[in-house]
């Protein structure tokens, strides 16, 4: 019954005595359901803010508690809460860091007073440092803890946004060299994790290996700084020679480097690591291009996906690159220009036409010639445009019938009439999962959407749904926690499904 009670504790119908015996209920906890409510007494927030720290930050961000109403000795959960989101006197950190059960999350907040993580850089154990390692924005911590012996605090150093150039270049270049790593700590080298490892509690991933020189921590450690923009580019550079792909790839995405780097990471063979480059808008126009021509459609998907893409790439009537793009819109469509914009309409490729249709910024005039497409696809993308009238959107559906359901279906102004032609005509489950939603979707149309399970699950916990279906639906385990999320449920009907008292 634990997912129905989720779905009850989500209800906004639920009358007041039920949230109050769901607050009292402590197992199970539905403390982070219950934290999303907005009918809550001042009382229930204070319960539930000192249940977990994930209801408690939600309730902090929702501005249900304040620093003013918060006793951080009394409700050191708020209190952390408050100190994560940066809503707390610093003072509070040096209450909650004699609490040693409060420092995994103590370290995660980035609003820290220095002191305290020094506390904890020197107290700690290596699973509340790699926390603190990405979190923390000093650099005289984060250099320390990019010295770390841990090749795990080094890596969530490299993940932080705020670590300065001068650390990352220490990961880049192993300085200090790492003392051990996890393969040599628990094997003689040299030693490769074997694909097979009869060891039930190895936690080891595969192709973990140490030789003496750590080098499967390294590489993770090298990856991590290598994806971080404030790392040198003088340093990232000498990698461009590594062996590794991954490695490359990292170096493939960064914008930073200089012609020659991208022509020599150009010739590398490994699709992703030229896809990486292909998406990269500082390579320039004349590897752009060049990508394009690989035989590879990974690598030419990204180039449709590069912001910086000429648009006569992009055209397949002249040998462009788009390919099952689905309902991606590549950023350089997105930033078309007005002129742009009326050639990309008037293109013979629907392909392009298409994919223009996605941008929900259209001027009018270009949303209805697009809207009036003769190509299907085209129509189906347009026909989820709000700007859309209802005589164009029952023509679109005269025209195209079933293949342009799912977008119609998608458009917050489609009419509840047309919704229901699309339910009980000729459709398709993409119809049916988008309509299950639709804030105009009535009763029969809904009904017809209970013939497809995605679709059921979604149209459980829709108002207009009529009452003898959602019961059904609270009778069937997959979709009794959908159902009772309903807010068209009768007081009855929710107070029976509660848990005993």
């Amino acid at each position: 019954m634990r997912r129905v009670w989720e779905g009850l504790a989500g209800n906004p119908a639920l009358p007041a005595e039920a949230v109050e015996r769901l607050v009292r209920l402590v197992e199970p906890d539905l403390s982070s359901e219950l934290a999303e409510r907005a009918d809550l007494t001042d009382r229930q927030v204070e319960v539930l803010a000192e249940r977990g720290i994930a209801a408690a930050g939600h309730l902090v961000e929702a501005g249900r508690v304040a620093a003013e109403r918060v006793d951080p000795r009394r409700q050191p959960i708020a209190a952390l809460a408050l100190l994560r989101a940066g809503r707390a006197p610093a003072g509070w950190a040096e209450l909650l860091v004699q609490r040693r059960e409060l420092w995994p999350e103590l370290a995660s907040a980035e609003w820290l007073p220095v002191g305290v993580a020094r506390r904890l850089l020197a107290e700690a154990d290596r699973d509340v440092l790699v926390e603190l390692a990405e979190a923390q924005p000093d650099p005289g911590i984060l250099a320390a803890l990019a010295a770390h012996p841990s090749p795990h605090v080094r890596q969530a150093v490299a993940w932080n946004p705020a670590a300065p150039p001068g650390v990352l270049a220490d990961l880049l270049n192993d300085r200090p060299p790492l003392p051990s790593c996890e393969v040599c700590e628990r094997h003689p080298v040299p030693w490769t994790h074997p694909p097979d490892c009869p060891d039930p509690d190895c936690e080891l991933p595969g192709g973990a290996a140490c030789d003496g020189s750590h080098q499967y921590a390294r590489h993770a450690i090298v990856q991590a700084a290598l994806a971080h923009p404030n790392a040198p580019a003088a340093d990232a550079r000498r990698h461009l020679s590594d062996p590794s792909g991954s490695l490359r790839a990292r170096l493939a995405e960064r914008t930073d480097l200089d012609p020659d780097a991208y022509t020599q990471l150009a010739a590398s063979t490994e699709p992703f690591v030229l896809a990486a480059l292909a998406e990269n808008p500082a390579v320039g126009e004349r590897l752009i291009r060049q990508l394009a021509t690989v035989p590879n459609e990974i690598v030419r998907r990204a180039v449709a996906c590069n912001p910086a893409v000429p648009l006569d790439v992009l055209d397949r009537t002249r040998g462009g690159v788009v390919l099952r793009l689905g309902t991606t819109l590549p950023p350089r469509i997105a930033a078309a220009d007005p002129a742009e914009t009326e050639r990309l309409a008037a293109s013979a490729d629907p392909e392009l036409r298409r994919l223009l249709a996605l941008r929900r910024d259209l001027p009018p005039h270009v949303r209805d010639r697009l809207a009036e497409d003769p190509d299907a696809k085209v129509a189906n993308a347009v026909a989820a445009h709000p700007g859309l009238e209802e005589r164009q959107l029952t023509a679109l559906h005269r025209r195209h019938g079933r293949l342009v359901g799912p977008g119609i279906a998608t458009n917050p102004d489609t009419p509840t009439a047309l919704l229901r032609a699309l339910a009980t005509g000729e459709h398709n489950v993409a119809t049916l999962r988008a309509l299950a939603v639709h804030p105009a979707a009535d009763g029969a149309a809904l009904t017809a959407c209970l013939r497809d399970r995605r679709a059921r699950e979604r149209a459980a916990a829709h108002p207009a749904l009529p009452l003898d279906r959602i019961r059904a639906l609270l009778a069937d385990p997959a979709t009794a926690h959908y159902a009772a999320a309903n807010p068209s449920l009768p007081a009855a009907d929710l107070l029976r499904l509660m848990p005993p008292q």
